[in-house]
């Protein structure tokens, strides 16, 4: 089943396609500015979307449980990427959010677990908690230098990630933000950083944490038991 939303929408309302289990594909035309909560919750068969560069808000659990959603587009015009927006959504393999987000919602892309590859953009400031925990074939992630908070189990039980960089522009690792990811060799902990929360690196068997001598990191490895190898200033 297929469905063309007309030009006079500007809003596609809570519940509007809940659970519509047979829908395959939609087109959303130019008008609409908002997709709202659970506009799309459990459409089981829906494929792939494009979202025009109208639309500025992806409300909450939006998309969530799509399971076959391969693809989407987010346009430049999205701000907000809301609360569980993504959540479970299994077959979505790669995504680009564009440089007009400024936020990744908790529990946005929460178990995509065929999710191998994501771009975040130089605008996002906040990576929200547990946005991509269970993301268990996201392999690399490059955070920009426009985020300063990486929120509460963020990448927890990310189990293919291997390696990441924090830029130094982040202030804030939050509680469990690393946690379980049992395939992460190497971390890069900035000067920058002068909070990392509670089991941030718990189960983290193999890792090594690179930091700078004097760093907050480097208190932090020696007073958790982290391993961790001091780099030149």
């Amino acid at each position: 089943t297929s469905i063309t939303i007309p030009n006079s929408v500007t809003t596609i309302g809570e519940y509007a396609f809940y659970d519509c289990d047979s829908l395959t594909s939609i087109t959303i035309p130019n008008s609409v500015t908002t997709i709202r909560e659970y506009a799309f919750y459990d459409c089981d068969s829906l494929t792939s979307i494009t979202i025009p560069n109208s639309v500025t808000t992806i409300g909450e659990y939006a998309f969530s449980n799509c399971k076959s959603l391969t693809s989407i587009t987010i346009p430049n015009s999205v701000t907000t990427i809301g609360y569980g927006a993504f959540y479970s959504c299994d077959a979505l393999t790669s995504i680009t959010i564009p440089n007009s987000v400024t936020t990744i919602g908790e529990y946005a892309f929460y178990y995509c677990k065929s999710l191998t590859s994501i771009t975040i953009p130089n605008s996002v400031a906040t990576i929200g908690s547990k946005a991509f925990s269970y993301c268990n074939s996201l392999r690399c992630i490059t955070i920009p230098n426009s985020v300063t908070t990486i929120g509460d189990s963020a990448f927890s039980c990310c189990n293919s990630l291997t390696s990441i960089t924090i830029p130094n522009s982040v202030t804030t690792i939050g509680d469990s933000a690393f946690s379980c990811c049992y395939s992460l060799t190497s971390i890069t902990i900035p000067n920058s950083v002068t909070t990392i929360g509670k089991s941030a690196f718990r189960y983290c068997y193999s890792l090594t944490i690179q930091c700078n001598s004097g760093s907050y990191a480097k208190k932090y490895c020696k007073r958790n038991k982290i391993k961790y190898f001091v780099t030149p200033d």
